[in-house]
Order: C-alpha cells, then sequence, then structure tokens
C-alpha cells in the first residue's frame, strides 16, 4: 500500500512522459523502430557505434530513413550468449554522452534496458519509451518506474534456457499473462504496452518461426505487438548467413509478422524495412 502510495505521489507532480504517436495504430503499416546498439559485443554491430558522434550520425541515418522510433542500448541483450553483464553505473555512462542529443532530434527515443535503475536515468533525459526484454518480470521496480513516468513499455517474451519440448506458444501466452498483471498492480494500462514474443530468445530456431506464424494469437490480449526478427540466428537455419546476410530473411519474417498483427517492427536496416511495409500495404490495399 505504502508502493502505491508513492507511485501515486511521483505520478500526481510529474506530467506524463507519452510518446508522441502512441500506440502506433494510426496508418496501415507498422510503426518501425530503428535499433541503436551502444555497446562492444551485440550480434549484429557491436562496437560500430560506441562513439557518441557514431551513435547520433546513425540515429540521424535512421530518423532520414523513416524511423517512427530510436530504440537506444547500452547493454547487449543478444539472444545466443556471450554477451557480458554491465553494471548500471556502466550501462548509465554509455548513455549519458549521447542520449540527450538523440532526444534532441525530436524523435522518440525508447530505452532497451533491464535495469530498473538505467530506466530512471534515461527517462529523466528525455526518452520516452521503456523497452524491457524480460517483460518487466526480471526487476520488480521496472513496472513502477513505468508507472511513476506515465510511458509506454514494451514487455517482451524471454526464457532462461531454450527448452525444445514444450508448447512455445502456451509459455508464451502464460508468461505475458503475468506481464500483464505485474503491469496492471503497478498502474500501467494496456492501452501502454506492447506485446513482443522475444523471437530467438529462450527459443530455437523452429520456435522462433512459430512465434511468427502465430502472431496473431496475441492479439486476443488487445495490445500493441512488437516484433524484432531483425537478422536473427533462425534466418540462417534455413539459408546459411551470418548476420550481416540476413537482410532477406529479415524482411520475409517482418512482412509475415506485419500481416499477422504487428504494430511495431524493431529493425536494424530501417530503409529497407520501411520500403517493404510500404509496398505490403499498398498491395494489401488495392486487394
Amino acid at each position: 500500500m505504502a508502493e502505491a502510495s508513492r507511485v501515486q505521489s511521483v505520478r500526481a507532480a510529474r506530467s506524463p512522459v507519452v510518446a508522441p504517436g502512441w500506440p502506433p495504430h494510426t496508418r496501415p503499416y507498422p510503426a518501425v523502430m530503428g535499433v541503436l546498439n551502444i555497446t562492444p559485443d551485440s550480434f549484429s554491430d557491436g562496437g560500430q557505434f560506441l562513439a557518441p558522434s557514431d551513435a547520433l550520425a546513425q540515429a540521424e541515418r535512421m530518423i532520414a530513413e523513416g524511423a517512427d522510433i530510436i530504440d537506444v542500448g547500452a547493454e547487449s541483450t543478444r539472444p545466443y550468449g556471450g554477451q557480458k553483464p554491465v553494471a548500471a553505473a556502466d550501462e548509465i555512462a554509455r548513455l549519458r554522452p549521447v542520449l540527450k542529443d538523440l532526444v534532441a532530434l525530436g524523435t522518440p527515443v525508447s530505452i532497451d534496458t533491464m535495469k530498473a535503475d538505467v530506466a530512471r536515468f534515461a527517462l529523466d533525459a528525455g526518452a520516452s519509451i521503456l523497452n524491457d526484454v524480460w517483460g518487466l518480470q526480471r526487476e520488480p521496480d521496472m513496472a513502477l518506474v513505468a508507472a511513476e513516468y506515465g510511458v509506454p513499455v514494451v514487455a517482451m517474451h524471454n526464457r532462461e534456457a531454450i527448452d525444445p519440448a514444450i508448447d512455445i506458444m502456451a509459455d508464451v501466452t502464460r508468461y505475458l499473462e503475468r506481464t500483464l498483471a505485474i503491469a496492471a498492480e503497478a498502474g500501467v494500462g494496456r492501452d501502454r504496452i506492447a506485446l513482443d514474443p522475444g523471437v530467438g530468445f529462450g527459443k530455437n530456431a523452429e520456435q522462433s518461426m512459430t512465434v511468427l506464424a502465430r502472431l496473431g494469437e496475441l492479439k486476443s490480449f488487445g495490445c500493441a505487438l512488437l516484433v524484432g526478427a531483425s537478422r536473427k540466428r533462425f534466418i540462417s537455419s534455413v539459408v546459411a548467413s551470418e548476420p550481416h546476410q540476413r537482410l532477406g530473411g529479415t524482411l520475409a519474417a517482418h512482412l509475415v509478422a506485419a500481416r499477422n498483427g504487428a504494430t511495431i517492427i524493431r529493425a536494424h536496416d530501417v530503409a529497407e524495412t520501411v520500403q517493404a511495409l510500404r509496398v505490403n500495404a499498398a498491395i494489401e490495399g488495392v486487394r
């Protein structure tokens, strides 16, 4: 009860930071979230944008190419292992030199973090969306931070380990039901939540393709849906390829996601993604 009162008092003293254009339901193709990794070890572009000038230039490029949101992360959450845990202070140190300049570009900035302290820092600096790859279930304070700041949340399904024997859609559904219960208890409404089935996270290739093929089942939650299949390893299970060789597979996966109800697509290759989504929507419109 004391925690709920604290959230209410903080919320009353703070004007909600609502990302422009949220929720992204206003046009015939999904919003595009451009990926900006300021990390040394992300699976496809680690180290490329560590310098603040390089990060800012990449954000400007993605915005010019049509990105609706810039998703910045300072700790790798690569789904295949090998990433190095980063302390909150180090994560903040990577964000500090660039975050306010990113926000000043005028396009909504999403903070991709698993840590409540990092989320608070980024939201104080002007980020307007919280993206948690553990769906508000790793750190108890994440839902409270979202409630305090009044921001939209991307909540992803995740698992500690792959289990080929499970019914992956049943697992995703149960997990996201718990996420929504945690959000509701903190005071975060479903109109502020985008659910992400977590392609590649705690899933083998077949399971990743299953959540894409059956994405439409998640529409029953009444939330926006986000899909990030960009350059993921499951593509290589179909056509052998390295991350930088997976643009074709990425676009195929994202078009399937769009047709199955995705309202946000998270991608590294923004120009190609926007073009594919717009052409797909135009063809669907003619039909």
